[in-house]
């Protein structure tokens, strides 16, 4: 299925490119044809010039009068041998040669890069000839122009096609994960309620109430998951939260789970009370993820800084880790949902991480830095409630 549509698009595709590339070609015939036939025009004025001043024969005045008076679009200049005008011209803007004396010979070498001369000898004898400089006319700049208008006018909707797409798919991608977050959470729903229920009856018996403590710790954490997956989709309530004490629980839930090798370390500057609006359980579960995969890059062992600095209207939090670093490649990828490196998962924890921070809290989250073999830094930035 996917492929053929596929191949329909590349034959669409390669049907329309065949069609602006034939335009272009015919485009280009017909414009040196009428080139040509400028060109035979310009002669033929010139030759009627000269007629008209060696003559004197009525009927031969009156032809060479309709061939002067017919041509109205081409312009024309003409010189002598040595490229002076003579004050013959035509098609020319009359107020700018009467208010510009450069005009002319603006328009002349013009023209000298357009096309070549045509000469017409007055006298043979000795050489007299004169020389006839000519632009294009009106309909001919149109119909060379007409290519590339053609072709502005096909990238332009190539392009508006491209993004209607592109935005179309997101949005659509975007709302199949929300309907899966939104069905994780549903799910989770019973056995969690069933899990509470087993809990309270172990609490009941005291052999079991060590067991039944962790295990209702365990049950929270089910349902604190099951929540932030019900707010994906969900346009979710802000309020002014102290951002360093919730980080630092999010730091101390983590670390209680991480290698007795792996050293965090917190610095907010000595500000303690920097506010910004927040959704505690969704900004929680971005600390969570980064700081996941950053225990995952250091495989165990390293060290995880967390620094919370504080500028005029902003809050920019972050995350550095001592791991392995993001390949170049990588970079641009990681964030896109279903991109993963790691041998198990869905690859939607930055993709989520992302929306959560830049959808729903109007921050960014972004690669501030990654070497390889070095460690990764994720940068937060967040606006300062004032």
């Amino acid at each position: 299925m996917f492929s053929s549509i596929l191949n329909w698009r590349t034959s669409l595709a390669a049907v329309a490119i065949s069609i602006v590339i034939a335009t272009i070609f015919y485009s280009n015939y017909i414009s040196k044809k009428i080139a040509d036939d400028e060109r035979k025009k310009v002669h033929v004025w010139a030759e009627s010039l000269k007629t008209k001043g060696s003559t004197t024969d009525q009927s031969a005045l009156n032809l060479t009068n309709i061939i002067t008076n017919e041509n109205t679009e081409i312009p024309i200049i003409e010189t002598d041998e040595n490229d002076q005008p003579t004050g013959n011209y035509l098609n020319l803007d009359s107020i700018k040669i009467k208010n510009d004396t450069g005009y002319v010979r603006k328009k002349l070498e013009e023209f000298m890069k357009l096309h070549n001369s045509i000469r017409v000898v007055i006298n043979a004898e000795p050489l007299i000839f004169n020389k006839y400089y000519y632009g294009d006319s009106k309909l001919l700049r149109e119909v060379r122009y007409y290519p590339l208008i053609q072709l502005f006018i096909v990238a332009l909707f190539i392009f508006i096609t491209l993004t209607t797409i592109a935005t179309r798919n997101k949005s659509t991608q975007n709302q199949v994960w929300a309907g899966m977050a939104k069905e994780t959470a549903h799910q989770l729903g019973t056995p969690i309620s069933s899990l509470e229920g087993w809990v309270e009856m172990l609490k009941d018996d005291k052999q079991n109430e060590k067991i039944a403590f962790e295990m209702s710790k365990d049950v929270e954490r089910l349902k604190l998951v099951s929540d932030r997956f019900g707010k994906i989709g969900s346009t979710p309530q802000l309020e002014p939260i102290l951002i360093s004490t919730q980080i630092e629980n999010m730091v101390l839930y983590i670390k209680r789970r991480a290698s007795d090798k792996v050293i965090f370390k917190l610095n907010n500057h000595h500000n303690d009370n920097l506010l910004a609006q927040l959704n505690a359980p969704l900004f929680d579960w971005v600390i969570e993820n980064l700081l996941k995969n950053a225990l995952d890059a250091m495989e165990g062992s390293g060290t995880i800084n967390i620094d919370i600095q504080e500028e005029i209207h902003q809050i920019k939090i972050d995350i550095s880790d001592t791991g392995k670093g993001i390949s170049k490649k990588n970079l641009q990828h990681i964030f896109k949902p279903g991109f993963t490196t790691k041998k198990r998962g869905w690859g939607l924890g930055l993709s989520l991480c992302k929306r959560i921070i830049e959808q729903y809290h109007k921050g960014s989250l972004f690669v501030k830095s990654s070497e390889l073999g070095k460690g990764t830094t994720f940068r937060i930035v967040l606006k300062k409630l004032q």
